[in-house]
Formats: structure tokens, sequence, C-alpha cells
């Protein structure tokens, strides 16, 4: 292959990982904790996406966050108590780290694997 030609195939490779298309970015989960924290989504959703105990506006997040493509779709044209974010605002690439972010986040024990708990 040619020096140019690679040069045409990776460009239409990134165009297609930019536009959506092709291969998924790849994401970072530290970097989803940080713009998870950057954006304000704890206040609603909790620290650790565990939502809150004190309004229904901050659902439940983690674990086993939807998949990535319905959670980009949600954030960005919600109608419900939290209001779309637009890619200017937010960017796919935090989008896509914060999925990472939330999917990281483990299980929580099984409370008959706690013996205070099984008491």
């Amino acid at each position: 292959m040619s020096h140019q030609m690679f040069r045409v195939v990776l460009a239409a490779l990134a165009a297609g990982v930019v536009l959506g298309h092709g291969p998924a970015l790849a994401a970072d989960a530290a970097k989803g904790k940080a713009a998870f924290m950057k954006y304000g989504c704890w206040q609603c959703h909790g620290i650790e996406g565990q939502g809150s105990a004190i309004t229904s506006a901050g659902k439940v997040l983690a674990p086993d966050p939807m998949p990535l493509e319905t959670f980009v779709a949600f954030v960005r044209s919600t109608d419900r108590a939290m209001p779309p974010y637009s890619e200017k605002v937010l960017p796919n690439e935090d989008l896509a780290d914060m999925h990472a972010y939330l999917s990281a986040i483990p299980k929580p024990k099984d409370y008959k694997s706690i013996p205070l708990l099984r008491q």
C-alpha cells in the first residue's frame, strides 16, 4: 500500500470514528469519572451513579448502565427532569468516558456474603 493510500484509509477510519461510524471510541474510566464530576452528573446521580434517595430526578446509572448508544441518545434528547446536553456542551468523547466509568463500577456484594447481615 502506498503512503498516500495509507493516509486516505487512515483519514476515512478517523472520520468514521468521529462521526459515530466504524470502531467505537476508546473510552477511559478515569477520565469518565473526572467528566462525571466536572459536568455535575454526580449532583443528581450520586458519585458512583447510585441515584438519589432524596429525589426521583437522579436515576440509578450504575452498575450495568444502559448501552452506550442509548445513553448518548438519552443525554442528547431527554425531555425529563434532566436537561438535554448538546455535543457542544458535552462532547461524545466525554460521554463515552463517563459510560466507561459507570460500566467499571462493580456490583455490590450480595448481602448473604456479609456475615453480620446473615445473623
